[in-house]
């Protein structure tokens, strides 16, 4: 019985002399795979190749035609675009010329008399001065000159020459800024050609009528004829006696 006891127990310990020497084998074997693993040099793979394609061609508006033609939201589906032109301001219509009294022509330059309107008082005007919306721009002999927005208006002196005799109060050689007040009552018109006085030109003078062929030394109502030769012909004046 104490032999078997102790052959058993050899048994034993052969095994667990075995089953420990094969445990630090594996436990070797495995410390020698972790080292190599840790301590072994991994080469990064190659980086795939690059493939280069053609550019994306820039969008053209023509491409959207058919987008435009096939648009379900417009009625009449139409690529046409009609662009509303307004039309072309209507030209501003010139205002009636002003009415002329006389001209005159003195040392210091050529004075036309004038006036703006039917009613309004008379005044000398000089090359340059403004008479409404015109300005003076040339005089001459027999005809004159103004302009309007940039549009120069010559006229016959004849046909602008006021026959009805309208304008009030006498001739402004430095014409002021107009005030409101009341109209004198106009002149009595003359009849054309009659050897009288004419409009009051200021300082007790006054303009001959048109037509007026009377001789030079004329006397009419307290005033007489008296004729100042010009470059451009006679000019014309009926002075106090």
């Amino acid at each position: 019985m104490t032999r078997r006891l102790w052959a058993l127990n050899l048994v034993l310990l052969l095994s667990v002399g075995v089953a420990a020497w094969r445990l630090r084998k594996d436990w070797i074997a495995a410390r020698l795979r972790e080292r190599s693993l840790l301590h072994q040099t991994v080469k990064p793979p190659l980086p795939p190749p690059v493939i280069f394609t053609n550019p994306a061609e820039p969008v053209q508006a023509i491409s959207y035609a058919e987008i435009v033609q096939k648009m379900l939201f417009s009625k009449d589906r139409n690529p046409t675009v009609v662009v509303a032109v307004a039309p072309p301001p209507a030209p501003k219509p010139m205002p009636p010329l002003p009415l002329l009294y006389g001209v005159m022509n003195l040392l210091d330059g050529t004075t036309a008399i004038m006036s703006e309107k039917t009613g309004a008082k008379h005044r000398g005007v000089r090359l340059g001065d403004k008479v409404g919306e015109f300005t003076l721009v040339a005089v001459t002999r027999d005809e004159i000159t103004l302009d309007w927005d940039g549009k120069e208006i010559t006229k016959k002196i004849e046909e602008m020459i006021d026959r009805g005799g309208t304008a009030s109060g006498p001739p402004d050689a430095h014409p002021a800024p107009a005030t409101a007040q009341a109209a004198a009552p106009p002149p009595k018109a003359q009849p054309k050609g009659e050897a009288v006085p004419g409009a009051d030109l200021g300082n007790g003078k006054r303009s001959c009528n048109a037509g007026d062929e009377s001789p030079d030394g004329t006397k009419s109502g307290g005033f007489v004829k008296k004729l100042y030769p010009m470059p451009f012909g006679n000019m014309c004046q009926w002075v106090p006696m």
